[in-house]
Parts: structure tokens; C-alpha cells; sequence
């Protein structure tokens, strides 16, 4: 019988931050592979670590650990008052779960999408090739989501891996030509109550960084819990 092949980790080379200007990000990353991929996913996620293609990673910053682990217990999940109302207009909203094959109407509204609100990142940059990677690229049980209108016409699109315990929210991307409709609050919000229909515990949303504009916005979902020295703990309000 063949011994069991020690699971390999890598470190990436330091680069500007995204979220905070002035900081350096590194970020430790190992592959997704084999037959227990999923199992793998599973235990990283728990740790704090979040899937792109067929790589998982975790920050490594040095002298900064502002990138904290988020997820929302779903079953003890409150809105508030705001949040409500936005539910309320998922009314009007169709949301269909399909396999992850990437398609042109979907790169067209990526692509509307970061040209709107992260012209500067990355992201911006990626081509249809890329956008098809980025989605088909996984070696674990993965769905997309797609959020239309009562017209037909795709307003958001959610990447989600399932999970043992929950679902992960990889990556979303909506219309904001219409910020009154809040497409990406609502998009979460559906997730939240799809965990719940699915009999999981958790939807988790990566990684929460208080001060970034990009990534502040998910403490806002209540009751939330993070990842502190290696625990899941409960946010307090003043935390925020």
C-alpha cells in the first residue's frame, strides 16, 4: 500500500494590497486535487481559507491580519429593516441554479460590471477566456446561480461551492445600473435562505476587512461569526 502524499503549500510572493491602500498581501495557497478534493475544501474552508480555480489560499500578511474569516449562521440570521425591503423585491426576481459553463451573456454583464465599480483591479482586465476559467475551474461541486428579471433579463450572477456545513459565495457580479434594487445585498440574502432550504448551517461570505470599501460591507449581516485565532467566534457590534 502506498503512503499517503503530504498535502504541499506554497507562499506567494509579496504585492500591493487590494482592499487597503498602502499594505503588501501574501498569501499561502495549496492545489485542490484528487478524489478527496471536496474533503479537503471542506476542512480549509473551516480554517479560513477560500477557493479560486483549483487553488485554495489564506492571507499571510506580515504585521496585518485585517482579511478576517466571515460567515452567517443562517438559521439565526435577523435582517434589518433595510434588508427587509430588499428581500421583499426578490419578489420579482427569478433565480435558476445551472451547472458552471460560462456564457457570453453572463461575460457581457462581468464585464458592464467591473468596468462600473473595479475599473482599477485586476479583475478589469480578464477576457472571456479568463471569465470561462474563472468558472469552470473547479475540482469540487460548484453551481452558479442566476439571478433575472420577471422580463428575463440577467441582473446577477452568484458562484457558490457547496459545502458539507453550508454554502461558499466564491464570487458575485450584478447590474448596478439600478442601485435601488441592490442586487448584491440581495443576492445574499437568497443565498441565505437557499442554506437554510438545503439544511446547512453556514453561508460563507470570505473574507471581512474592516476599512476597505470593497469589503466592509459584510458585517452588516446579523448574527455573523469569524475566525480569531483559529475559532469561530461571534461579532460584537463594537467590532465592527
Amino acid at each position: 500500500m502506498s503512503a499517503h502524499r503530504p498535502q504541499l503549500f506554497y507562499t506567494t510572493q509579496p504585492s500591493p494590497c487590494p482592499y487597503l491602500p498602502g499594505r503588501i498581501e501574501r498569501k499561502v495557497m495549496t492545489e485542490l486535487t484528487g478524489i478527496d478534493a471536496d474533503l479537503l475544501h471542506d476542512r480549509l474552508s473551516r480554517a479560513g481559507f477560500r477557493r479560486s480555480h483549483g487553488i485554495v489560499y489564506a492571507p499571510v500578511c506580515h504585521n496585518c491580519q485585517s482579511c478576517i474569516p466571515i460567515r452567517l449562521p443562517v438559521f439565526e440570521f435577523e435582517p434589518d429593516r433595510t434588508m427587509r425591503r430588499i428581500r421583499r423585491g426578490l419578489a420579482d426576481l427569478t433565480v435558476v441554479e445551472r451547472p458552471i459553463v460560462a456564457t457570453i451573456e453572463q461575460y457581457d454583464l462581468f464585464r458592464a460590471y467591473q468596468e462600473q465599480r473595479h475599473i482599477d483591479g485586476d479583475m478589469a482586465l480578464m477576457g472571456l477566456d479568463d471569465y470561462q476559467a474563472m468558472i469552470e475551474t473547479s475540482p469540487i461541486e460548484t453551481s452558479i446561480f442566476e439571478f433575472r428579471t420577471r422580463e428575463g433579463r440577467l441582473v446577477c450572477v452568484s458562484l457558490v461551492d457547496m459545502l458539507s456545513d453550508g454554502l461558499s459565495a466564491v464570487y458575485t457580479f450584478y447590474c448596478v445600473d439600478d442601485p435601488q434594487r441592490s442586487y448584491g445585498t440581495a443576492s445574499i440574502l437568497w443565498l441565505i435562505e437557499e442554506t437554510a432550504r438545503r439544511g446547512k448551517s453556514y453561508l460563507y461570505l470570505g473574507y471581512w476587512v474592516p476599512g476597505s470599501a470593497k469589503m466592509g460591507y459584510k458585517s452588516r449581516f446579523r448574527p455573523a461569526e469569524i475566525l480569531k485565532s483559529g475559532q469561530w467566534q461571534r461579532l460584537a457590534i463594537q467590532e465592527d
